[in-house]
């Protein structure tokens, strides 16, 4: 879980990591005012799955784009990025096709969040490994 660029406000990526952790999935949240390339150095070190950005500054096309871009200059495109926060509906297609697998927005439940993560992350890699 990482908080991408200058927005300070951390309290749901730290929900959504407890209720990832306490759903038994291993979180690391990287804090406040990372840095695109901050993010992806940590999860390629970490051997994450996936990244997740909570974004509320309205920076999300700029900050998804570049978190999928250094992703994929790195081969590492097998790591599911997904997020949530404050993202019009408009822009959620863009995301989509940019390759950002899921957005939550205000409202979603652990659950959901939960439930999704187990679904979709972790396949990429076992499709490749199999």
């Amino acid at each position: 879980m990482a908080k991408p660029g200058l927005d300070g406000h951390d309290r749901g990526a730290k929900v959504v990591a407890r209720a990832l952790r306490d759903a038994g999935m291993e979180v690391i949240y990287t804090g406040l005012h990372q840095t695109p390339e901050q993010i992806v150095a940590t999860a390629i070190a970490e051997d994450a799955d996936a990244i997740g950005l909570s974004v509320l500054s309205g920076a999300h096309m700029t900050l998804f784009a570049k978190v999928r871009e250094l992703l994929h200059a790195a081969n590492a495109d097998d790591i599911v990025l997904f997020g949530g926060g404050i993202i019009p509906a408009a822009d959620r297609q863009a995301l989509a096709e940019m390759g950002v697998a899921e957005v939550f927005t205000p409202g979603a439940t652990m659950t959901d969040i939960v439930s999704w993560v187990r679904a979709n992350v972790g396949t990429a890699r076992a499709v490749d490994a199999g």
